[in-house]
Order: structure tokens, then sequence, then C-alpha cells
């Protein structure tokens, strides 16, 4: 499984993913993540899904933008790129992959801004290589395992946030997946845009850097479900009644 998470901000792009690969009784760590840079075009993206149809599908998309990437203009273009080479790859892969018993899987979170785009953009591509561009009004996206590290960010993150406080918050979703499910773990890779900079910076974390964090959280959580009020169990739990 994956955890990779995107974040639009005022204030630029945040991403996030592990880096667990698994492989039945087999675990390694292999980045998710894939960057293309040349002068003023900066594009990441992170991908969730089955290695084999991953590997494949970037290798195509590779070979397009050394080819192309001077060519486009805005990113949407360079997202219906990679949805081609997807629509490709499923159309030599699926079948085989359907008769051993696998479904073909690829979602893929793509970010950046070309000289066409007057801010940046973030969007999710689907296997079927649709897409949806993620807005303002819901400003995060997460491929792979997203149910527990979901609520977390739902109650706190919005546009207007800085990008200190989504890397705080991303990182306690993910602390939030890691520990309850064992097929995400370390290292991390974040990687930051910030607005009109023309320039991803990307830093890697181990579980030596952030174990302190996650101690403190996991005794602040408990602290603050100690101090919910417990009023309303009495009806219940009143021992006297």
């Amino acid at each position: 499984m994956t955890y990779c998470i995107g974040i639009k901000l005022k204030s630029g792009l945040l991403a996030l993913s592990d880096t667990r690969i698994t492989s039945g009784t087999e675990t390694t760590t292999a980045e998710k993540y894939k960057i293309y840079q040349k002068g003023n075009q900066n594009i990441f993206l992170m991908t969730s899904g089955l290695r084999s149809v991953r590997d494949k599908t970037l290798t195509y998309f590779s070979e397009v933008l050394n080819e192309k990437l001077d060519e486009f203009e805005k990113l949407y273009q360079v997202v219906n790129a990679l949805g081609e080479q997807i629509k490709r790859v499923a159309h030599e892969d699926k079948a085989s992959l359907a008769e051993s018993g696998l479904n073909f899987n690829i979602n893929t979170i793509v970010g950046g801004q070309l000289q066409g785009d007057k801010e940046h953009k973030l969007y999710l591509l689907y296997p079927q290589g649709n897409w949806i561009e993620i807005g303002n009004g819901s400003p995060f996206t997460i491929i792979g395992n997203s149910g527990y590290g979901t609520p977390v960010l739902r109650r706190t993150v919005n546009y207007e946030s800085s990008i200190r406080f989504a890397l705080k918050t991303s990182f306690l979703s993910f602390d939030s997946t890691r520990v309850s499910s064992n097929d995400v773990g370390y290292p991390i890779d974040v990687l930051v845009y910030l607005k009109d900079s023309h320039e991803i910076k990307v830093k890697r974390f181990f579980e030596n850097d952030l174990s302190p964090i996650s101690t403190l959280w996991g005794k602040k959580l408990t602290k603050a479900v100690n101090e919910v009020p417990e009023d309303w169990m009495n009806c219940i739990l009143d021992e006297d009644k």
C-alpha cells in the first residue's frame, strides 16, 4: 500500500509520500515521487497502485516529456499527456493483469507550475486516465491508504493555511496511517513548491528524525480524550441510578 498526499495552499504546494514497498514477505523502500524541472517548468508527481503499471507508465511519460516539455504551456496539458500514457499501458497490460487476478491500478497526484499557468496547480489522475483539479475549497488529496489520515486534515487544513502548518498536519496524518497499517512506513519524502518560486525542494525524513513528534502527539491525544466532558454518559453509566 501507499500513503501520498498533495495539498494546494495559497502560499504554494506541499506533497508527502511514504516509501514502503511490500511484496509478499519482503519489505523494501523506494521513492514514490518523480520530479521534472527545466527552466520555469516545474512538475512533480506521486503514484500509488501496481508497481509494474507505475514503472511502465512513467517510462513512457518520461520519453514524452523529454521530447515535448518545452511545448507544454500549462500543467493540465502535461496531465492530459500522462493520462494518454496510462491509457496506453492499460491497452497493453490490463487484460493480461486481469487474467492473473490483478486489477489495473494506478492513481497519480501531479503538481507544479508551467510558464503559462497563472498560479501553481494540483491534479488527481485516476486509472482510467481522467482527472480532477484540486481546488481551494477542499485543498488536499490522498492516494493509497487514505482512511486513517483524512480526519485530522479535514478538521484543520484549509487553503489559507501556511505550508509550515500543513506540513505538520500532513505528518500527523501520515503518523495516524502508519500506526494503523503495517504497509505504510518510513522514511518519508517531503516536496515543497513555494508560490512563484519555480523551484521544487525535497527532503527525506527518517523515523529517528520524527519519533519524538509522534510520541508527543500520542500523549497529547490521550490528554485531550481525558479532558472531553463525560456528563452525557450519566444517563447510561451512572451506577447510582
